[in-house]
């Protein structure tokens, strides 16, 4: 008999994803270009050149036996002793190899993460608006995910219905800044008032929070602002990483875990995190590509294209009237629809050929989310088209 959880799930698609493959249907009756897709996170710019010039390099002169041989299970120690000094020198961290864990993208750094300091029945929290996913990452753990309702005016953290739901059971908090889906980047007084509360708990609990910090989008930052790091704030920290946006590498898909050295057992995490890989069935991300981005790990894609489709998108969005939280990276926006319904709002907008996200799979019902990872002169185009979407569908907004 075939596993029934997993057949129950072939009924729940991802909305994100049947928009783009309808945008894709789509393009190939009218032309893709004249479809203006705002569904899927997938990176725009190209990969950095740097990255290219070391994977050309490392299958010229390094042994192939090295370069394509299986990697040890806790992953290739020159590679997580070069991200841990990357680490200590952005952040003022002492990293050790010891606490730095390669993985299959950040997905694969949650997987693990989240096994290593929960077990089945624990409660996970995260924060609304929250990427749909979370959903099978913690469940496929053993794991409850419960959800805190949204701040929805500057989607910064809901502290009292955040400490509400802070019992004895909640063994793990995943946070994602700046985030998927609004935008947003968790400001330095939110981290700090966040680390109190849980060390608070922690004492009155008698047992260890652990805070999971999903952190793909640290790079794409806005307005000259950076990212506060999680780990500074709080020492039970595990920060999981992708380089799929900063190295614009989705389909490689490589990232890591970084054990706060001074968290509870952090010496104990990264071969906890390998023996799970055996009942994962993970068995290490590619050799090649663990070791070409440990040439490259301070530097990034040229982002900036985030950040100029994101003013053009947000000042429209304003002048047409939508209420909208300005974002401060990532290369996401969420504005609240103009009907109560997001999804009746956003089936109204493919008859346009504008393709947007409704809300309710994020936690949050009557808002959408755009991914302006596009080029800007497609953005452009878009915006005379929502333009005569909101005047023609809404003229009394």
């Amino acid at each position: 008999m075939i596993n029934e959880t997993y057949k129950a799930m072939l009924g729940g698609k991802s909305i994100i994803r049947e928009l783009s493959e309808y945008a894709t249907k789509r393009g190939e009756k009218i032309g893709y270009d004249n479809v203006f897709d705002y569904s899927l996170g997938n990176p725009s710019v190209p990969c950095a050149e740097d990255y290219t010039k070391a994977i050309i390099d490392m299958h010229e002169t390094m042994n192939p036996m090295e370069l394509h041989g299986y990697s040890p299970s806790t992953t290739i120690p020159s590679v997580r002793k070069a991200v841990a000094e990357s680490l200590n020198r952005r952040f003022g961290m002492q990293y050790g190899m010891e606490h730095i864990f390669m993985t299959s993208g950040a997905a694969g750094a949650l997987a693990h993460a989240l096994r290593a300091v929960t077990k089945p029945g624990d409660t996970v929290l995260t924060f609304a608006p929250f990427f749909p996913e979370y959903t099978p990452y913690v469940e496929g753990t053993g794991a409850k995910l419960e959800v805190v309702p949204a701040h929805t005016k500057d989607f910064q953290i809901n502290f009292e219905a955040f400490e509400e739901m802070l019992t004895g059971d909640v063994m793990a908090v995943l946070i994602n800044t700046p985030n998927n889906p609004s935008g947003i980047v968790y400001s330095e007084e939110t981290i700090e008032h966040l680390a109190d509360l849980l060390r608070q708990k922690e004492k009155a609990f008698g047992h260890e929070i652990f805070l999971v910090s999903d952190e793909p989008y640290r790079e794409i930052a806005f307005d000259g602002k950076s990212v506060p790091y999680p780990s500074r704030y709080y020492d039970n920290t595990l920060s999981c990483y992708s380089f799929s946006k900063s190295l614009s590498l989705p389909g490689e898909r490589i990232g890591y875990v970084a054990v706060n050295p001074k968290s509870v057992d952090a010496d104990l995490l990264v071969p906890i995190m390998a023996q799970i890989s055996r009942g994962t069935g993970h068995n290490c991300p590619s050799s090649s590509v663990q070791l070409a981005v440990a040439r490259v790990l301070d530097e990034t894609s040229d982002l900036s294209v985030y950040e100029t489709n994101m003013n053009l998108l947000y000042d429209t969005l304003v002048d047409l009237g939508f209420t909208v939280v300005r974002p401060g990276g990532t290369f996401y926006i969420f504005p609240k629809a103009l009907e109560e319904d997001a999804n009746v709002f956003c089936q109204k907008a493919k008859e346009y050929d504008l393709i947007l996200v409704p809300s309710d799979n994020f936690g949050v019902p009557g808002y959408f989310r755009m991914a302006y990872c596009i080029d800007t002169e497609k953005v452009k185009r878009s915006i005379p088209v929502l333009r005569r979407f909101v005047e023609e569908q809404y003229p009394d907004r």
